[in-house]
């Protein structure tokens, strides 16, 4: 039902949706929350990461998840992840959950035993993917990764391209 307003009144403001509510977001070693120079990633970001690490059969203390950017896609750009074994000369790396438990269930053990895992992204993309919060969506209509982007202008309607 509408509100009408009395003359000489103004509607309320409204407040933007906030884009990580009902989140938990983990700070990388050595940064501080929601930094604009720094990546972040919710607690079932790092869940799904060290689940395909152990498939993979990568030990979080010998490789981690490399996140970049290309040129294509719908948008102009296009998010690829992929493992690697170890940090190219010029990465920045950022190092999540050191200590932080992320059972399968509520009775089973973490399969990293709690070990941190390592992001590493190359100095060209972190252009683009600075601010970012990496997070995992799972519903009944879509399974993946979800980049929350705050240097996206545009993006496609699968979520993996952008502009800037």
């Amino acid at each position: 039902m509408a509100t009408l307003l009395q003359p000489g009144t103004s509607a309320p403001p409204i407040t933007p949706k906030d884009p990580f509510a009902g989140m938990t977001l983990l700070t990388a070693e050595g940064q501080q929350p929601r930094a604009k120079q720094a990546i972040e990633i919710t607690k079932n970001a790092l869940k799904r990461i060290r689940i395909a690490m152990a498939k993979e059969g990568i030990s979080p203390s010998a490789g981690g998840l490399r996140v970049g950017i290309t040129g294509g896609g719908c948008s102009g750009l296009s998010y690829n992840i992929r493992f690697d074994t170890q940090p190219r000369e010029r990465d920045r790396t950022f190092i999540f959950g050191a200590g932080i438990e992320t059972p399968l269930a509520a009775s089973a053990q973490d399969p990293s035993g709690a070990q941190p895992i390592r992001l590493f992204v190359d100095p060209k993309s972190f252009l683009y993917l600075a601010g970012m919060v990496l997070d995992f969506e799972e519903t009944l209509m879509r399974q993946g990764f979800n980049f929350i982007n705050p240097n996206s202008t545009k993006s496609c309607g699968c979520g993996s391209s952008f502009s800037a």
